[in-house]
């Protein structure tokens, strides 16, 4: 069992492969390619042949070494024996003391290992060794002492020797001695050893720099064989050899110098290459001069069609330069002969697929029926057809469904011809006569294709006339296309064809109609959205002011402007109110369409019937806002369609007597006031929260005085916000359009509009523009009543004067009833102050009664027998308008008076109206 730790177990296989894993050392050992088995070979080549040299030159050293220790020694022997003096220390009494000595220095000048001198019966008198002298010495000496000097290779007294002897001879030429001088063959061997190390070293740095050479080669020859085995290669070969002939393609391989190198079968097979056509020149091959320049140049070619023979070939060449250093070039042959009528088809087809992708993005690109109705007919012309026309129902041009049956078409749009055509021209009713081609698509729809226009006598009863012109214009083939939505038909679209182009046939008619099929859907949804916008336009118009009421406090204008997209919820108004004062109102409701507009209808009513009441503006936004919370609660308890949460409203009143202005707002922009000096400022009334979200907040107002002829600029945010502008860069816009010099109101709107509005506005625009006047102060007469009875005449007469002053003495009698009436009532019921004031303006007098206190007085009908409660009935009686408002004072009950050519006039006229009254209630 293995210890704890020691990494044993399971973790046993997950040992990374590496230098030592056998498999890899197998695959090392066993996969050869060419390159490693020549390094290899040339390796073992190299290292017997350094050895082999190595073994030459030490036996050859060792050979010279022997030999020169053979001339060295009998060198030394013949020169020792033929020296001077030495015949006398022979015969001298003591020849070893005299030869030793001699010897000696004669061995180390020669080098040698001994000089030994010999007698002739053996005995040695001199010798290296001194314990060898007086020895009696063996060895081959015979040839020396016969008078021949020798040299043998000896086992002597020093071991294995080269020995060489030379006879002493006496002066009758009788050997005396012998002299012999050795050098041991190990003295030899040590020579030798001392040059083997360089011997070595030579045969390393050979091995080394042949083994680097051998390197080179392998690696350049990998490059050229990839890392490939000889199996592998000749397998590559034979598969290369076998595709090469047997595929479906010509290949040939022509040289720098267009000689024909290698062509496979199929290639002889195309071009009808004679047998020995490879190492001729392209020029002699017998081919189309036009292919054989190519084949000869040094120009590129892709999928360029040449004819050979009755073939039509597909030729791409290229370039040997980029793969090899052979600067030849490359050439396939493929026989198109019997695809190109396929790939005619297939690009025919892939045309009709862009053209119906196109058609996709451009027809129905706005929802308008002309406009999709065009873009259908400049679509198809010219990649389908040379001209096209389409006729729809004259109903579907007006947004309305279309007849179930019908042969009457209006042309809507041409693509194709010059203003000179022969056709009906775009706007023409065109009635279809029974029997052409077109009354069928209309009454069975079905397509219906005419190849051959000049001989179709249906289509040329239509309009003989016409048709021959058509014909004289070169159109000769028709295909008319019903264009059908929802299952009804909407019109036709009529594909013609001239010149030289193709007749349609039924494949055509089958694309014509998969065309006309999107196109008509595109056609219905225009129609439909030109119903709908027509119908929330109308909508709109009918709710939205159709003419600003007459008033004297203001000089008006306004523009509307809807969105592309769809009627919108944006309204402005202009309500006059008692005391010559005038509300302007603008709002916006969020969203398009018929909703908005009719939420739009519902708060403009609403906010008529809230200042019907004389309130101020917080507390008429806070009924509003009230009323929408209702009216959202409803339409979620109904499921009716969206709640009217998100609209605002901006309520502003402005009084001309004093020209003092009240503005509050629910979520709206402020309103911009344009001085008459050229300067503009917002007044921004407190925020308060659009209407509808049920905060609860009370809403709050600004009050500002204005001098006359300042204007008031009230707006809606589709003036200044939209998609590459915000509101902080649109009321700047604004505020830069609404600075310098005054102008009118009128001047004000266009300027406005055209510096702000961008060409196509994506939310609609609501823009009212009023110059404030002021009311003459010698047409306001004012005073002050104390709260007793006898104060009434004094004030009555004093208004009389007033009136007659003013030119109203015509309506005196009538105002001083009214006045009698309402200052009695606040003196009798009302608490100080009370104050009377008289408001002539244009077409009104205006006569006003306040006091301080909040009671609301109500008209009732008198009975016989009552003494009073005829005051107000009178009032009413009198007066055009009457009512009451209130304020934080109090508050005032006002009387409005004709003062044109239609006022009564004369105090027997009313006396008779009122008996004429009271006749018919049966009071009198």
């Amino acid at each position: 069992m293995a210890p704890a730790g020691s990494g044993t177990g399971d973790r046993q296989d997950e040992r990374p492969v590496g230098a030592g894993d056998p498999q890899r050392i197998r695959r090392s050992l066993t996969t050869r390619s060419v390159a490693r088995e020549v390094f290899l070979l040339q390796l073992v080549l190299v290292v017997l042949l350094v050895a082999a040299a190595v073994v030459a030159l030490v036996v050859q050293t060792q050979r010279d070494t022997m030999t020169d220790a053979r001339h060295r020694t009998i060198a030394a022997a013949e020169s020792f024996a033929h020296s001077w003096g030495l015949q006398q220390a022979l015969n001298s009494d003591n020849p070893t003391a005299k030869l030793q000595p001699l010897t000696e220095a004669a061995r180390k000048a020669s080098g040698v290992d001994a000089i030994i001198v010999y007698k002739l019966d053996g005995i040695t008198l001199t010798h290296s060794d001194p314990g060898q002298i007086g020895k009696h010495v063996i060895g081959p000496y015979a040839d020396a002492a016969r008078g021949k000097p020798f040299t043998r290779t000896f086992q002597g007294a020093l071991g294995l020797s080269v020995i060489s002897a030379a006879p002493v001879k006496d002066s009758s030429g009788k050997v005396v001695a012998i002299v012999a001088a050795p050098v041991t063959v190990e003295k030899v061997q040590k020579s030798v050893n001392r040059q083997l190390p360089i011997f070595l070293g030579t045969a390393v740095g050979a091995l080394a720099l042949a083994a680097g050479g051998a390197g080179l080669v392998s690696r350049r020859l990998r490059r050229q064989t990839h890392g490939l085995g000889p199996a592998e290669m000749t397998r590559m070969y034979e598969h290369h050899d076998a595709v090469l002939h047997a595929v479906r393609e010509g290949v040939l391989i022509v040289g720098r110098d267009g000689r024909l190198l290698l062509a496979n079968d199929e290639a002889r097979r195309l071009l009808d290459l004679p047998a020995d056509a490879e190492g001729r020149h392209v020029g002699d091959l017998g081919l189309d001069h036009r292919t054989a320049e190519l084949l000869a140049s040094d120009r590129s070619a892709t999928d360029e069609v040449h004819l050979a023979q009755d073939r039509l070939l597909a030729v791409n060449k290229r370039s040997t330069t980029p793969y090899g250093s052979h600067q030849g070039s490359v050439v396939t042959l493929r026989d198109t002969t019997e695809l190109r009528w396929l790939s005619g088809r297939a690009e025919v087809a892939r045309e009709r697929l862009r053209l119906l992708y196109d058609a996709g993005l451009r027809i129905g690109s706005t929802l308008n029926v002309v406009r999709t109705a065009e873009e259908l007919a400049q679509v198809a012309v010219p990649r389908f057809a040379d001209i096209v026309t389409v006729e729809l129902l004259d109903p579907v041009l007006k947004g309305e469904e279309p007849a179930v049956s019908g042969t009457e078409l209006r042309r809507t749009a041409i693509a194709g011809l010059a203003a000179d055509h022969p056709l009906y021209p775009v706007g023409e009713l065109i009635r279809f006569a029974p029997g052409t081609p077109m009354a069928p698509s209309m009454d069975q729809v079905r397509s219906v294709v005419e190849p051959d226009l000049a001989g179709s006598p249906a289509w040329r009863s239509q309009d003989p006339e016409r048709a021959r012109r058509i014909l004289d214009h070169g159109v000769h083939s028709l295909a008319v296309v019903p264009l059908r939505a929802r299952g009804v038909v909407l019109g036709l679209v009529d594909f013609w064809r001239s010149g030289s182009s193709p007749p349609f046939d039924d494949e055509d008619l089958s694309f014509a109609e998969e065309l006309a099929g999107r196109a008509a859907v595109g056609i219905d949804n225009a129609r439909r959205y030109t119903r709908e916008r027509t119908m929330a336009m109308t909508l709109q118009r009918s709710l939205m002011p159709r003419g600003l009421p007459d008033q004297d406090a203001l000089e008006v204008a306004h523009r509307y402007l809807p969105a592309q997209a769809g009627v919108g919820g944006d309204w402005f108004d202009v309500i006059p109110l008692p005391g010559a004062r005038v509300a302007l109102v603008v709002g916006d409701v969020v969203g398009h369409g018929l909703h908005a507009a009719a939420t739009m209808g519902r708060l403009r009513i609403a906010v008529h019937n809230f200042s019907a009441l004389d309130l101020s503006p917080d507390e008429l936004l806070g009924h509003l806002d009230e009323l929408v919370t209702h009216l959202d609660v409803q339409d979620e308890d109904t499921d009716e369609g969206p709640t009217i949460t998100g609209a605002t409203c901006l309520y502003v009143v402005y009084d001309s007597v004093s020209g003092h202005v009240t503005a509050a707002t629910a979520g709206h922009l402020p309103p911009a006031v344009a001085y008459p000096d050229g300067s503009v400022e917002f007044l921004h009334p407190p925020v308060s929260p659009p209407l509808g979200l049920g905060t609860g907040l009370p809403f709050e107002t600004a009050e500002l005085s204005l001098p006359e002829g300042s204007r008031l600029v009230l707006y809606t945010d589709g003036l200044v916000e939209n998609r590459s502008r915000d509101v902080d860069a649109g009321l700047e816009a604004l505020h830069a359009a609404l600075t310098g010099p005054d102008r009118t109101p009128e001047d004000t709107c266009a300027t406005v509009l055209q510096t702000l509005l961008p060409a196509r506005s994506t939310d609609d625009v609501a823009l009212l523009v009023a110059r404030l006047r002021r009311l003459d102060p010698a047409h306001v007469a004012e005073w002050d009543v104390p709260r007793d009875p006898a104060a009434v005449g004094p004030v009555r007469n004093a208004c009389v004067r007033q009136l007659t002053d003013w030119g109203l003495q015509h309506i005196a009698y009538g105002t001083e009833l009214i006045l009698s009436e309402l200052i009695t009532n606040a003196i009798r019921y009302g608490v100080e102050p009370i104050h009377v004031r008289l408001l002539h303006t244009r077409s009104t007098l205006i006569s006003e009664v306040s006091d301080g206190s909040s009671t609301s007085p109500h008209i009732r009908q008198a009975k016989a027998t009552d003494e009073d409660g005829r005051g107000l009935f009178l009032v009413a009686q009198f007066a055009e308008h009457w009512g009451t408002r209130y304020s934080p004072r109090g508050k005032t009950i006002w009387a409005a008076q004709p003062v044109g050519p239609d006022a009564v006039n004369s105090e027997e006229e009313l006396r008779e109206h009122l008996l004429n009254h009271w006749e018919q209630r049966g009071e009198w």
